[in-house]
């Protein structure tokens, strides 16, 4: 421990609580160093030369002098391989039926000694030396895994282990869950550990609260999505290529994956971005399907105090006419921070606040943290200790951290006992009005004053009975608790739709539902980043996500806060939030031109809620984030896949924020065909670049032409169509939904066709072309 270790404790925690922290991180040194294996000699390995197959349902196995690989290509054109007898499961990303492999794919000898899979949309060809390549159907190399390396200790343990890999060099780097620099990847090393960074965090800071060991990768020749299955902790070391412009001498883009422990295993998948995400959410499982309400704005803040204040908010809302769906509780609407409990002096009727603004059309969610303070009399504390729920360490004793309410306990929710006893606790924040539920600290977080501030990595947990310890189980400690939650939510309310959203996660969360960024710096980078956690999570199967509008810390300048809440208007999860010393979030706190702006801002997302509603079932349907990068429909374009600052929201729209102060043109990077300003109605072809006014009322959003959007009208939804160009066909897609159940809606498919000077919009079903059956309101014919 240094002087800045003691400094940043007590700012994050305050001085009471920093003497804690620092016994805290003793004594988590002191576990670890007499519990946890100390790294001695080592044994290098490396597969060695094939020397036998067995082929087996959808490809088989390859047995080397040292190792042995199985490769396997599902139905769904996944190509799985792992190393050393690993199989597709027990998985904590895959949904529980793991695809059946393809019967079509053959494996069958190649050139040099090697061996290959061969399937319809997919190649994969194996070395003699054990390097692996995905190719297309046509031959193109899209990944090639070079042979791997393991470190085994002489004298037995777990062995760490290192894959590099080759792609492109037109190649770019996506994904690896919330990283605040991107949503491009560039050059640098990106830690795959769950971390509170123990404050705000601005682009740079690495790594955040959510990281995922998955890879989208956008080449000329393709565009493949890789998931290393192993919950360790490691590092991702990425270079992008360089081509020899026309020289022949390109730099292929570089890969380097270390990891300390677990198996060594793979998925692929290949094709089209859209391809890619269906697959991917085929493996690891639907989206959770938000409730409609759970789509419009959300007001929420560190430090509303009373049931006074929060009456106060929401007034001020509604008298100025402003949209408002949900307000959120923080942790000081606890009794001394303690979860599962009220401050019965400072929300002394709880329900009956609930219920009133539910008249009103406005939910209330409720901050969970996993941590439960060690105190006789706790009913949480105590009926965790009566079924043995809270993590343990290798002698046996509870494992203690400190947390906002102070000493605490961790329950260990990779036992299914656990969560199923940690489900129940929610029956207490139903009772209490709460109708959603946003999940916190579950990294998850001790503050210690030195060191990791987590759990000791020595600490012990069930892992669905298999055992471990917490360097296995840490990255999905966030994970499980969301789906203790989501489960017992659906066991207490089955009739209605969980809302849920996560600090920390891991691969398939997106089944118990989403995230949001945590402690995002107030600044202009700060405003950058969330766009980048928005359109990266999206890209790793997360499609529910959004920021603290206006940063967490500190206080926005009028301007800031306006262009973040424009930008939030247009995000999945649509959340205003700050901390506890921080300033006034409330739109009317920055002055008149901002509170119309921002009213402008708010009109238009409520315009805009049939559109997302359709998004997000769409997203549950086909795995598409809502959120998508400029290039999804041409990755081959490599302007566009450099395209950093703008984003396609569905098919039909396209969103270009301002992120920089002052601002009021922009550029904007436009994918190919014909787009309409939404505000000028003006017509701009692309592929290309136009500049755009952005004046401070509004940001530039441009819908394509043809695209036929389900909008909020007078007299319910209608159908905003955009005018097709001339000899073109357009049409969209619209899920009407009823609100919180579980019933699953038709898909209404519409075409839009130019004839003449008009625009003829017919639905299309199994019983052929009609009418649409809904207002249908035509813009972009001058």
């Amino acid at each position: 421990m240094d002087g800045r270790d003691l400094v940043r404790s007590v700012r994050v925690i305050g001085s009471g609580r920093a003497a804690r922290g620092v016994r805290a991180a003793w004594r988590r040194r002191r576990i670890d160093a007499a519990a946890l294996p100390r790294r001695g000699a080592e044994r290098a390995r490396v597969p060695g030369r094939v020397e036998s197959v067995e082929p087996g349902p959808g490809g088989g196995v390859i047995r080397f002098g040292r190792s042995e690989l199985r490769v396997t290509v599902a139905v769904n054109g996944a190509v799985f391989w792992g190393w050393d007898g690993a199989a597709p499961q027990p998985s904590y990303a895959l949904a529980r039926n793991c695809p059946e492999p393809d019967p079509r794919a053959v494996l069958e000898p190649d050139k040099d000694g090697g061996w290959r899979v061969v399937a319809e949309r997919v190649t994969v060809v194996v070395s003699r030396l054990g390097a692996v390549e995905v190719c297309t159907p046509g031959g193109v190399v899209l990944r090639r895994e070079l042979p791997p390396r393991w470190w085994e200790p002489v004298d037995g343990g777990t062995a760490r282990w290192m894959q590099r890999s080759e792609v492109a060099a037109d190649a770019r780097f996506f994904g690896l869950g919330g990283r605040a620099s991107g949503p491009r990847l560039r050059d640098g090393s990106y830690r795959l550990w769950n971390t509170d960074p123990g404050g705000s965090f601005e682009p740079g800071d690495d790594p955040l609260y959510l990281t995922m060991p998955v890879q989208l990768v956008v080449a000329d020749a393709g565009t493949h999505l890789v998931f290393h299955d192993t919950t360790w902790d490691g590092t991702v070391l990425l270079r992008e290529g360089e081509e020899g412009a026309g020289s022949g001498h390109d730099r292929a883009g570089r890969c380097e994956l270390r990891m300390d422990g677990g198996p060594l295993r793979c998925w692929v998948m290949v094709g089209p971005p859209s391809r890619v995400l269906h697959t991917w959410a085929s493996l690891t499982g639907a989206p959770a399907l938000p409730p409609a309400w759970a789509l419009g704005h959300h007001h929420a803040r560190w430090g509303f105090g009373s049931e006074q204040e929060v009456r106060r908010i929401v007034s001020g809302y509604l008298e100025r006419g402003l949209p408002l769906d949900a307000v959120h509780l923080d942790i000081d609407h606890y009794d001394d921070h303690q979860v599962f409990t009220v401050d019965q002096e400072r929300f002394p009727k709880l329900p009956v606040l609930a219920e009133e603004l539910r008249r009103d059309g406005i939910r209330l969610v409720s901050i969970v943290d996993p941590a439960v303070k060690v105190a006789p009399g706790n009913a949480v504390y105590e009926g965790g200790t009566a079924v043995d729920a809270f993590v343990r360490d290798p002698s046996g004793r509870p494992v203690r951290g400190v947390v906002w309410a102070g000493e605490s306990v961790y329950p260990d929710f990779t036992h299914p006992r656990v969560r199923d006893w940690w489900g129940g606790l929610y029956e207490e924040r139903l009772a209490q009005g709460f109708a959603g539920f946003w999940h916190d600290m579950n990294e998850p977080v001790s503050f210690n004053a030195f060191g990791e501030t987590t759990l000791p990595r020595s600490a012990r947990h069930a892992l669905e009975g298999r055992g471990g310890d917490h360097r296995e189980a840490h990255n999905v400690y966030g994970l499980c608790m969301a789906r203790a939650g989501y489960e017992g939510l659906r066991e207490l309310v089955p009739h209605e739709r969980p809302f849920l959203f996560t600090r920390s996660g891991w691969a398939g969360m997106q089944r118990y539902g989403g995230t949001w960024s945590g402690d995002v710096a107030t600044g202009w980078p700060g405003l950058r980043a969330s766009l980048s956690l928005v359109l990266g999570l999206g890209l790793c199967g997360v499609p529910y996500s959004g920021p603290d509008v206006g940063g967490f810390d500190g206080s926005p300048s009028p301007e800031l806060y306006l262009r973040w809440f424009q930008l939030g208007a247009y995000l999945p999860l649509f959340r205003t939030h700050a901390s506890l010393r921080a300033g006034r979030r409330e739109p009317w706190e920055f002055g008149p031109e901002v509170l119309e702006h921002a009213r402008a801002a708010l009109l238009e997302r409520r315009r805009l809620l049939p559109y997302f509603v359709t998004l997000s079932h769409l997203a549950r349907r086909t795995g598409a984030p809502y959120v998508r990068p400029v290039w999804w429909s041409a990755p081959e374009d490599r302007a566009l896949r450099d395209c950093e600052d703008a984003f396609l929201l569905g098919d039909g729209l396209l969103v270009a924020p301002v992120l920089e102060p002052g601002a009021e043109r922009r550029v904007v990077r436009l994918p190919r065909g014909r787009w309409y300003d939404t505000a000028t109605e003006r017509v701009y072809e692309g592929p290309g670049s136009v500049v755009v006014d952005a004046p401070l009322s509004r940001i530039p959003v441009f819908a394509r032409a043809g695209a036929v959007l389900p909008v909020r009208g007078d007299d319910g939804l209608e159908l905003e169509v955009w005018a097709p160009a001339p000899g073109r066909t357009g049409g969209g897609l619209v899920v009407p939904d009823a609100g919180e159940g579980w019933d699953e809606p038709g898909l209404e498919r519409y075409v839009a066709r130019r004839q003449g000077g008009n625009v003829v919009v017919t639905r299309e079903g199994e019983d052929g072309t009609g009418e649409p059956g809904r207002p249908v309101r035509v813009r972009g014919l001058g």
